[in-house]
């Protein structure tokens, strides 16, 4: 038996295989190139996305909670620590001023502060002070009110012991000293406080102790106050009158003339 090579046969053999090997290849190209095969791609790969997108916002949501978690704990902790508030000022009982001839040395003001500086500036427009003299007048006020001392006669009372702050006698405005504090004459300046408000406030503290044995709501800047509450005790005076010989010697008409500057300043 004989083989004999046909080389047509061959080389036709030979492209009818690498054209079988070829359509699979060319179809599946056919298939990544179909419209709608890339939709379908397109389509998936978005839902992919937006699967992904939805973890990402979900777990930010839940670190966002988590955080809100802790700055709620933290504020839970921080409420629990917190200093307890500071108690308000004690509420003094002061007795109510009724009219012009009420000499208690306590009570509430009749004149108002306006009235104060206009009774002051149409005796001497230009008090010698270290604030202005509204300024003073608001501490009469503020430090009078608080303690339950005649804020309008105790400054009456200031201007009778500086002369409607001209001065002129033993103390110096630089002193702060409205109510003579420590002032024996020959020269004995007295006390001197550090602003304005402290020296408003040593004279009303002065008052309340010959007044009241109530201690004062603010620490006490009255150098003599301690030696006033020794002295008197249980007992107090009650009217500007019964400071004769006691605030000025002799002084026998003292808290007279103290009551007539007041009802003066009430006209203004």
């Amino acid at each position: 038996m004989s083989f004999r090579f046909n080389s047509k046969k061959v080389v036709a053999c030979a492209v009818l295989g690498a054209l079988c090997f070829s359509l699979p290849l060319a179809g599946e190209a056919r298939r990544l190139h179909d419209p709608q095969v890339s939709a379908r791609v397109e389509s998936q790969q978005t839902l992919q996305e937006g699967h992904t997108r939805n973890l990402t916002r979900e777990a930010a949501s839940q670190r966002k909670q988590a955080s809100g978690k802790g700055t709620l704990q933290e504020r839970i902790r921080a409420i629990l620590n917190e200093q307890p508030a500071r108690p308000k000022e004690p509420v003094v009982d002061v007795r109510q001023t009724l009219s012009a001839d009420d000499k208690h040395i306590l009570g509430t003001p009749l004149a108002s502060q306006q009235q104060c500086l206009n009774y002051l500036l149409s005796v001497n427009p230009r008090p010698n002070l270290t604030v202005t003299p509204e300024q003073l007048i608001s501490y009469y006020y503020e430090e009078g009110s608080r303690e339950g001392v005649r804020p309008d006669v105790a400054f009456a009372q200031a201007l009778k012991e500086t002369g409607f702050f001209r001065y002129g006698g033993d103390v110096v405005p630089e002193q702060n000293n409205y109510c003579g504090l420590g002032t024996t004459g020959g020269g004995v300046k007295g006390a001197y406080f550090a602003s304005s408000q402290q020296g408003v406030r040593a004279h009303i503290q002065h008052l309340l102790a010959y007044a009241s044995t109530r201690k004062p709501v603010e620490p006490v800047v009255d150098p003599r106050y301690a030696l006033v509450r020794s002295s008197y005790g249980a007992r107090t005076l009650s009217t500007w009158e019964d400071l004769n010989g006691r605030w000025a010697v002799p002084g026998y008409t003292y808290g007279q003339s103290i009551m007539s500057m007041f009802k003066d300043m009430l006209r203004y």
